[in-house]
């Protein structure tokens, strides 16, 4: 018994001095750190995302939605030369854009139209004293493999493959999208290009509620009050019509030919129009031009595709906006436009009071 009670001392004294040292530190005189301390010390020296992102300057750029693409590759391209600055993208219907900026006061840093005239046209002299122009681009009438008589159709018989009654078939908003009223015209200079002047009124006459009318030699389509009937469809922005002739609900829809080849991959085939129809030469602009359409936006006149970009006088970041726009047009812009489908205009035609950042960049209208 004893030697048990030894033995049972001599155990409890070990114990307490293990926890004596346990508790008197590592001997280095170093005091402990309490996760409380460690987790307020890590946040100091490591700022959370939120913070960094709360610091950064926010640059809100408006854009057609044509240029949805490029313009993401544009945001990669800028927020990596200048990492203080959060691009924001806005994408939707130009002509919607614009009256965002000019009738409701949304603040925009950067808008790039898919018609530059947008911004003459509403914008200067209150709300841009200044804008280029930077790239171009044609109209095509899209498909798929799923579309009805898509194994028929040519650039010689599109119209009498629209004007079937089992043909769905769509275009943009004239009163909120370019895409929209360059459709129209299309349609109307079609007529003299095929020599037949139903065309129009088969198409678009007798399926909505959009009409025209001639005097001296010109075409004024009136589109106001769309109101299209089945099978024709008309959506605020032409580029959500992809989605339907993915999805089999469209069978043709009217894109520009940027977003076709953006989207070949999930299947968008399209057909290529004449010069003469599709908007896309210099060479045809006073034929062009014997075509107007009265939108909601005001009287939109033919002329060959062109986007411009400005930097609104309502920005809230006017010096990164001006950053933006040169490189957009500078060589970083001109590849991403070229690989998105777009052409660029080398170098890009400046207009009015142009930026001095920006004046080595363009060539002034003359």
């Amino acid at each position: 018994m004893k030697k048990f009670m030894g033995f049972f001392l001599v155990a409890a004294l070990i114990c307490a001095t293990v926890m004596m040292c346990g508790c008197t530190g590592t001997g280095d005189n170093t005091p402990a750190v309490t996760p409380t301390e460690a987790s307020t010390a890590q946040a100091t020296a490591q700022p959370t995302a939120a913070q960094e992102t709360s610091e950064k300057s926010t640059l809100k750029v408006f854009h057609a939605g044509s240029l949805a693409s490029p313009m993401e590759q544009m945001e990669a391209a800028y927020e990596a030369e200048y990492t203080d600055v959060d691009v924001q993208l806005y994408s939707g219907g130009s002509t919607k854009l614009a009256k965002e900026i000019v009738e409701l006061g949304k603040v925009a840093d950067v808008y790039a139209s898919a018609d530059y005239s947008l911004i003459p046209g509403l914008m200067v002299p209150d709300y841009a004293d200044w804008y280029v122009t930077f790239a171009k681009n044609r109209m095509v009438l899209c498909y798929t493999d799923k579309s009805k008589y898509a194994d028929e159709v040519t650039a010689d018989n599109w119209y009498e493959i629209l004007g079937k009654d089992d043909v769905a078939w769509a275009f943009s908003d004239p009163n909120l999208d370019p895409c929209g009223y360059r459709s129209l015209m299309v349609i109307q200079l079609a007529e003299v290009n095929y020599n037949d002047d139903m065309i129009f009124d088969n198409l678009v006459g007798a399926r909505s509620g959009i009409s025209h009318s001639f005097e001296d030699g010109v075409a004024t389509i009136h589109a106001k009050d769309p109101a299209p009937v089945y099978p024709l469809s008309i959506d605020e922005k032409s580029v959500n019509l992809i989605a339907g002739l993915e999805a089999g609900n469209l069978d043709y829809a009217w894109e520009y030919m940027s977003v076709a080849e953006q989207n070949a991959d999930s299947g968008v085939k399209y057909i290529e129009l004449p010069e003469a129809i599709d908007l896309s030469s210099i060479s045809y602009a006073d034929a062009y031009a014997k075509v107007q359409i009265e939108t909601e936006g005001g009287m939109m006149v033919g002329k060959p595709i062109v986007y411009g970009a400005t930097v609104p006088t309502t920005a809230d970041q006017p010096e990164n906006g001006d950053k933006f726009v040169a490189m957009l047009i500078g060589e970083t812009g001109q590849k991403i436009m070229k690989d998105a489908g777009q052409p660029p205009i080398v170098p890009a035609t400046g207009f009015l009071d142009i930026p001095s950042s920006l004046s080595a960049l363009v060539e002034m209208s003359s």
